[in-house]
């Protein structure tokens, strides 16, 4: 049986190369995305069977595009797309339901293969990627459990902090020091009560500031 697949990537370059790689394969292209919100309307319009969509793309990152497409299809597999093997994009795609995460460098089986796994309503998360996930997944405390509650400054920065950027991105973005943001982080792990930044993320998810 035909997987029919969206693709969804802000380049033109990496979507018809990902076409060329599926090529041959029983997997049709039913349709292409440039953007978050274009791929939500193409979804309604041409109901594929899975989704594959790129980490960062413009008008929102593809992972509020995932969130918003598992509200509205929550049946529907999406499989992340990403150059980057982010332990922050990889927990925020496993809380907010994403079925696997798949790294742009991938060869064509490895692809093919994950497309098919997701589409049998498999999820195509590694040993050890679910092994870093693990503590992650645990977030320790809810919004309403801390024992200080989080400054403006705070949630800014715990905010773009699980949207994937670092230190450096985040103070750029925020106009502040590189040392000033990471005592914000650290102020803000201690709060929540995580041990890292990518349980940071998570919270975050969870809490709905990301």
């Amino acid at each position: 049986m035909t997987i029919r697949l969206l693709i969804a990537d802000d380049h033109e370059v990496v979507r018809s190369g990902l076409k060329t790689l599926l090529a041959g394969a029983d997997i049709e292209v039913v349709a292409e995305a440039a953007t978050g919100g274009e791929a939500l309307r193409l979804v309604a319009e041409r109901n594929p069977d899975v989704v594959l969509l790129d980490i960062r793309m413009p008008d929102g990152d593809g992972l509020s595009a995932l969130q918003q497409l598992k509200q509205d299809h929550p049946k529907l597999p999406v499989l992340m797309l990403s150059t980057y093997d982010n332990p922050t994009y990889v927990s925020r795609a496993v809380s907010l339901g994403a079925s696997g995460y798949v790294l742009k460098g991938s060869g064509r089986e490895k692809l093919i293969q994950a497309i098919q796994s997701v589409a049998e309503g498999e999820a195509t998360w590694t040993r050890e990627e679910m092994r870093r996930m693990t503590g992650a997944m645990a977030a320790p405390r809810a919004a309403g459990d801390l024992e200080a509650a989080l400054t403006q400054r705070e949630n800014e920065v715990l905010t773009l902090l699980a949207h994937g950027l670092t230190n450096k991105q985040i103070a750029e973005r925020l106009g502040i020091s590189y040392e000033t943001v990471k005592e914000h982080v650290q102020h803000v792990l201690r709060k929540i009560g995580v041990a890292d930044r990518t349980q940071a993320a998570v919270w975050a998810v969870r809490s709905g500031l990301a």
